[in-house]
């Protein structure tokens, strides 16, 4: 596997040197560093290799990773270099600007949506820190300690923090979850709260994906709380949103945090389940993970989860807004264009 690494390190780097333009970059960049690319499908082949040899292959993965993301970077810099900035346009400063109004970020604006929603049912907003500890990214969530999602591929480590543990080890929140268990160390049961921000995950973009994007978590834990309450949650913050009724689906899905854990979709608005690129043709848009706190969740909040229980969704706040409003790409939210902005 590691000559395989080494002939796809080499390979690239050849490519690299034919880029000619931001199309072609986008192209390559999605070939080998994608999330179906050729170094992600390498990656999937790691549990197929004895035990002992994993911690290594892992190493050179992230270490080729790094080689090919620099290369690109400086490939990037120069590309930008020859082609037209904003400065280079046909501009006159001295033409006068008719006063436009100002207006909220379309996240901005459904998330006040989703606090007056959830206000209405009796539950708390709450706010916390974008950096996090390993303890809240991932212990306290019940995630092993050879889960994916936390190695770099996935998560943005501070640096300094990639040879330490626990408490001492920090990154950029690759979700807002272990907010949940900080909320529920520092309040007295039962809770109903809910906890939105910005979150970053080390990914490749596409019309649906971004590095970073948003999230809205709602937690209810109580002595009685029923399956059938969470559904009824979900149903009614999305009537809320949009304004109507909307079909949801819920799968079984694994998730470390819930358990049982559930997969909650919604149609897609977009298109309206005809099938497009932010649904990848299916109708349904997945949007959130949803479930009981894992007992393991509860008892690193100090609860007895013989005792209390409760139900927990994590909503994509980007495709909730992206279904609002019909829009196909995620990256136009953070893309600073105006003329998207201006349209809200």
């Amino acid at each position: 596997m590691i000559d395989d690494l080494k002939k796809l390190k080499d390979k690239a780097l050849e490519e690299f040197k034919k880029i000619t333009d931001s199309e072609m970059l986008f192209s390559i960049e999605k070939r080998y560093l994608g999330r179906q690319g050729e170094l992600a499908k390498i990656a999937k082949k790691v549990k197929e290799v004895a035990l002992e040899d994993r911690p290594e292959i892992g190493r050179f993965i992230n270490e080729v990773k790094g080689v090919l993301s620099d290369a690109l970077n400086d490939v990037k810099t120069v590309i930008k270099g020859r082609e037209p900035s904003h400065t280079q346009l046909d501009f006159d400063p001295t033409l006068p600007s008719g006063i436009k109004r100002g207006s909220l970020h379309p996240f901005t604006q459904v998330a006040r949506d989703l606090d007056v929603a959830f206000r209405s049912l009796g539950f708390e907003v709450y706010d916390g820190p974008e950096i996090s500890s390993e303890s809240y990214a991932f212990d306290n969530l019940n995630f092993p300690l050879d889960h994916p999602a936390r190695e770099t591929m996935d998560t943005y480590w501070l640096e300094g923090s990639l040879d330490k543990k626990g408490d001492d080890r920090l990154c950029l929140r690759p979700h807002l979850t272990g907010g949940s268990v900080r909320y529920m160390q520092t309040h007295k049961p039962p809770y109903r709260f809910v906890y939105r921000g910005r979150v970053f995950r080390n990914e490749a973009t596409d019309a649906s994906h971004e590095r970073t994007f948003y999230q809205y978590e709602a937690l209810m834990v109580d002595k009685d709380i029923s399956f059938s309450s969470g559904r009824v949650l979900v149903k009614t913050i999305l009537k809320t949103v949009f304004g109507r009724d909307v079909d949801i689906r819920m799968r079984s899905g694994f998730f470390p945090f819930v358990e049982p854990g559930f997969e909650i979709d919604m149609a897609c608005l977009v298109c309206e389940g005809k099938g497009c690129s932010v649904c990848s043709q299916t109708g349904w848009v997945e949007m959130m993970p949803g479930g009981p706190p894992h007992p393991n969740v509860l008892k690193a909040a100090g609860l007895d989860p013989s005792v209390w229980t409760g139900f927990y969704i994590s909503i994509g706040l980007d495709r909730i807004v992206m279904m609002k409003y019909g829009i196909g790409d995620i990256r136009l939210f953070q893309s600073g264009d105006l003329r998207f902005l201006e349209q809200f």
